[in-house]
């Protein structure tokens, strides 16, 4: 596989579960297991997934070289 396609595809494997998660405690802590929970829970996480997707290349980099700031202090 291409190196650059590596970046997208491990990405989406970090944020597909981690929105899952975040969408069912969300709905779960808000709404409970109502009648309509799993609708619910699908559309909350429909919208969570690509803003998680695309905020996760801005985020990434930049803590990236922050924690390259704080650890590499003496």
């Amino acid at each position: 596989m291409k190196k650059k396609h590596f970046k997208y595809i491990n990405t989406l494997f970090v944020v597909v579960p981690m929105t899952l998660i975040m969408a069912f405690v969300g709905i779960m802590r808000n709404y409970g297991m109502g009648p309509e929970w799993f609708s619910k829970f699908l559309k909350a996480w429909s919208v969570m997934l690509p803003v998680a997707y695309f905020a996760a290349f801005i985020i990434i980099p930049n803590a990236r070289k922050l924690a390259e700031k704080v650890t590499s202090r003496p």
